[in-house]
């Protein structure tokens, strides 16, 4: 045997799972700690995007039990619809496996990687099944299985499957058992599920950590987020090896039928100005275009005008709604929020919002706090190679009274939110952890940084002139007694006189007190009046 056969000997197909079961970092496991959180965070998005979806309320239930030698068991339940019983070993045991994948509108998943990953995870590292259950209607028995994965071909292994009672009107509940590391912080469990309630006001989530202490983010809307529709390629987004693959496989008869039922916003007469365009015949059948013709096509696309795709296909959360869930979780005494129109990327839409919580308990001599999220979903790893922070470094916020060293975030007491709402959001890595720089979403996030900026300006102006004027006031009432006996020895007024002067300082005073109270300074969402008067009275004394 040749070197050449003894090598071709040696090749063999890689499965899919077998590829991420080796290469598990890819999906955010690539530490004990990162993979106890993928994990959670998974099987909660996939929770609230179930509910939503049935539309729903969602109430997600998360305990995580401490098995000790950094074993842990994750049990996620819901009540959303629940899951068929055919369907369950392919949703969880099957890696690339989903619904959202081919449909262009907003979901929280996008590559059916996420909570198969995780099963697999759970059984590379404890050699223990997940354990399912789910139950899809009030009047129906509840489904219960354990599953495994054969990562060399990519198949769920099922056993002990069985009907159960479950005193649930209709839900899924899973069960993870696998190696981690818990610890609070800012990229911890504790946090994500803090962010995930800031985005997801109308979600409620019951926590129980490690450590058996319970935490509740309930919900601050009973109104859910309306659902986003599905909607076909648009022509400035398509390559040219899919736009080769959809014409080949396409059923249309003609070029401009398949123009026309194919791509979002292609009108008949448009698709027939395109053809003309791109020099090729309205009846040219789709299956036969060769090579030239698709890239003349692709030259068409851009030299004719098309309408920016619908936004339906996204659901943004509402500067009004962003603004409750920030306020619920973070303790601030000036909140802002802002949503952008809708843009696009790559014949993309998407939508960026921004919400800014100021001053209160946060603190003051360090860099501001950046809450990253993308369709609903916190970012809590690689803020540095996120578009958000560079959207985030390149505004001047000395303009917005804040401190910022050339290039860098700036420093103060203020938490920075950005959310991205879209139908792809580009991801840098299969775990989803950071945006990639597009120039058009960058810009998007400093339009609305900015927007958010001059209201934060606004604010902290106001502060500012009220702080003056009580300073002023502090001087008068301080020294007014003074100034009575002063005028009474050069007037030569009387005791009675001198009663006279002081009531009338003292209007003047109450009436400036009434203009500083006027100030547009909203005392429901800023310091109170008199608090603010003893702060300025205490630093009166510390500078003294």
């Amino acid at each position: 045997m040749t070197k050449a056969h003894e090598l071709a000997s040696k090749q063999r197909d890689i499965g899919v799972a077998e590829f991420f079961a080796r290469n598990r970092h890819l999906l955010g496991f690539d530490s004990t700690r990162k993979a106890l959180l993928t994990t959670i965070k998974e099987a909660v998005d996939n929770s609230i995007d179930a509910c939503e979806e049935a539309g729903i309320l969602p109430e997600i239930s998360v305990e995580i039990i401490d098995m000790g030698n950094d074993r842990f068991r994750v049990i996620v339940e819901d009540n959303g619809p629940g899951i068929v019983k055919e369907q369950v070993p392919k949703i969880f045991g099957k890696l690339l496996y989903g619904s959202k994948f081919h449909s262009l509108k907003q979901s929280r998943g996008q590559q059916g990687i996420g909570i198969s990953a995780s099963v697999m995870y759970g059984q590379l590292t404890t050699g223990r099944a997940a354990k399912i259950i789910s139950k899809i209607g009030k009047d129906q028995p509840a489904f219960s299985c354990d599953l495994k994965i054969d990562t060399q071909k990519n198949m769920p292994e099922v056993s002990n499957d069985r009907v159960k009672e479950w005193n649930k009107d209709h839900g899924t509940r899973i069960q993870i058992d696998l190696e981690g590391y818990y610890q609070k912080g800012s990229q911890s469990v504790d946090e994500y599920l803090k962010q995930t309630a800031v985005v997801n006001p109308h979600v409620t989530i019951m926590y129980t950590n490690p450590r058996a202490e319970q935490l509740i983010f309930p919900r601050a809307t009973d109104l859910l987020p309306e659902l986003a529709e599905e909607i076909k390629p648009h022509p400035y987004g398509v390559e040219m090896g899919l736009l080769l693959k959809m014409a080949h496989t396409s059923s249309a008869s003609t070029l401009q039928q398949f123009l026309s039922t194919e791509f979002s916003k292609v009108s008949p007469s448009l698709a027939k100005q395109i053809c003309e365009q791109a020099r090729l015949l309205t009846k040219t059948k789709p299956k036969k275009l060769s090579h030239e013709d698709i890239e003349k096509l692709i030259k068409a696309f851009h030299e004719v005008k098309i309408q920016a795709p619908s936004a339906d296909c996204i659901s943004p959360i509402t500067a009004e709604l962003l603004e409750k869930g920030i306020k619920k979780e973070i303790n601030a005494e000036f909140y802002t929020s802002v949503t952008r129109p809708p843009a696009v990327y790559r014949g993309n839409p998407f939508q960026i919002e921004v919400a800014l919580a100021y001053g209160g308990d946060q603190p003051k001599d360090k860099q501001a706090r950046i809450m990253r999220f993308a369709n609903r979903v916190p970012l809590l790893f690689q803020q540095g190679a996120c578009a958000v922070t560079k959207a985030v470094q390149t505004v001047n916020w000395k303009s917005y009274n804040l401190n910022q060293s050339s290039g860098s975030l700036p420093v103060g007491p203020i938490t920075i939110l950005v959310h991205m709402s879209s139908v792809w959001v580009p991801f840098t890595s299969e775990s989803k952890e950071a945006m990639a720089h597009y120039d058009e979403i960058i810009n998007e996030m400093k339009l609305a940084l900015q927007e958010a900026g001059r209201q934060l300006a606004k604010y902290t102006a106001k502060k500012a002139r009220v702080k003056h004027e009580l300073k002023k006031r502090s001087f008068i009432q301080k020294y007014m007694a003074h100034v009575v006996v002063g005028l009474k020895e050069i007037l030569d007024l009387d005791g009675a006189d001198e009663e006279i002067i002081l009531r009338n300082l003292e209007v003047v005073l109450e009436q400036k007190r009434g203009k500083v109270k006027d100030m547009d300074f909203d005392p429901a969402k800023n310091t109170e009046y008199d608090e603010e008067w003893a702060k300025i009275g205490k630093e009166e004394e510390s500078d003294e």
